[in-house]
């Protein structure tokens, strides 16, 4: 075993290209996401303008290319849920089983946990055997099965829930700071926890 060394930072737009690498075959030969259609570059660095105005959107570097990325989400528009959202990581074919995706869903806890909101919630595609022992071993309860909702590649997909705690639930909680208020420094000190990991 080595030691890799990589990096954890903030997505901007300019990594659209990049990160569209990684997910592109998720869209195409996987039902990983339900997403049917590839987005185009544009398409793919709106959704991280939109995105990063209120949420952390991590990616993971090494040797200067990025291999996964990690981001959270609204859970749902109206009022009463905006101290709940829903995350998604990608890592790419040749790093996975590498604990990057762990690391990026760590780093990203605790960006959210700082910023104040109280429940994360992932909607795992079922079946999807890897995908549950990862948000298991991650603290994350099981929550619900909603069977066969989603058809690609031929065939019908049910969705797992689960959902993480990140603090406890006062009575008057103050509402979620914008990631775009968080302090930057405090942002960087989370990520830079996370430079080396372990790499066959």
């Amino acid at each position: 075993m080595m030691k890799r060394e990589f990096s954890f930072r903030l997505a901007v737009p300019e990594d659209a290209a990049q990160m569209l690498d990684i997910y592109s075959r998720y869209v195409t030969e996987t039902a990983v996401t339900f997403e049917y259609d590839v987005p185009t570059v544009t398409e793919f660095e709106n959704r991280i303008r939109k995105i990063s105005e209120r949420f952390p959107w991590i990616v993971c570097e090494t040797d200067g290319r990025i291999v996964g990325y990690a981001y959270a989400s609204e859970y749902r528009e109206r009022a009463a849920f905006r101290w709940s959202c829903e995350l998604s990581v990608y890592v790419a074919d040749v790093f996975q089983r590498h604990g990057i995706g762990k690391v990026l869903y760590r780093g990203l806890l605790d960006v959210l946990r700082l910023q104040g909101y109280r429940t994360a919630v992932a909607c795992v595609t079922y079946p999807n055997a890897v995908s549950d022992a990862f948000h298991r071993g991650l603290g994350f309860e099981y929550t619900g099965l909603f069977p066969n909702v989603g058809y690609k590649l031929g065939r019908w997909w049910g969705v797992s829930w689960y959902q993480f705690a990140l603090t406890g639930y006062s009575s008057f909680p103050a509402s979620p700071i914008p990631i775009i208020d968080v302090s930057a420094t405090d942002i960087e000190k989370i990520l830079n926890d996370r430079i080396y990991m372990q790499n066959e």
